[in-house]
């Protein structure tokens, strides 16, 4: 089996990759530049962040490189991670009772230097959320650096009154699309 290298440096998609019985052989931190294009779409901003941070790593012959970005959009709208206590509060308060994507892209670059891309765009639509219920989640901590400020697999979950796609997705990783892509990439899955 080819050796896999995961380009994140996010314990989630490590644990979601293992998830599919793969352990990667080593873990590498992409150093790209995250900002948005002038008028770049949700869509394309997510799958060029997920290409852009499997090309950061230097590959070593014969290895697979995976890489994922994911994405909230709210309409045409990128949504920015949670960096502050403020960020995460107005991210929160514009999702209160609205659907919003969750777009999580997927780069693999197999030994061969083919490069594969899928992307999973999942619709989720939060209750709508009171004042104190904001507080109590920001208090919680889960959610600070996230994108769209919070943590499906934690506490946010129960905000969630509607999803369509892909939980992993939302998590941080697809699994449906990753598994596909690793074995194109020649690692055997089952």
């Amino acid at each position: 089996m080819p050796p896999l290298v995961l380009a994140s440096t996010s314990p989630r998609r490590l644990d979601l990759v293992r998830r599919l019985g793969i352990e990667p052989a080593r873990v590498a931190a992409p150093a790209i530049d995250e900002a948005p294009r002038s008028r770049e779409l949700p869509r394309d901003y997510a799958l060029r962040l997920a290409v852009e941070k499997a090309q950061a790593i230097d590959r070593a012959p014969g290895e697979v490189v995976l890489a994922g970005d994911t994405t909230v959009a709210l309409g045409r709208r990128i949504l920015p991670p949670a960096d502050t206590l403020a960020i995460q509060r107005d991210l929160l308060g514009r999702l209160s009772g609205r659907r919003h994507h969750c777009l999580s892209a997927v780069c693999v670059i197999a030994a061969d230097g083919r490069l594969r891309t899928r992307i999973a765009d999942t619709i989720v639509a939060f209750k709508p959320l009171s004042p104190p219920e904001i507080d109590a989640y920001l208090d919680c901590g889960e959610g600070l650096g996230k994108a769209g400020g919070y943590a499906i697999q934690g506490r946010a979950e129960a905000f969630v009154r509607f999803l369509h796609g892909s939980h992993s997705g939302v998590m941080g990783l697809p699994l449906f699309e990753t598994r596909a892509l690793l074995r194109a990439a020649g690692l055997p899955l089952g």
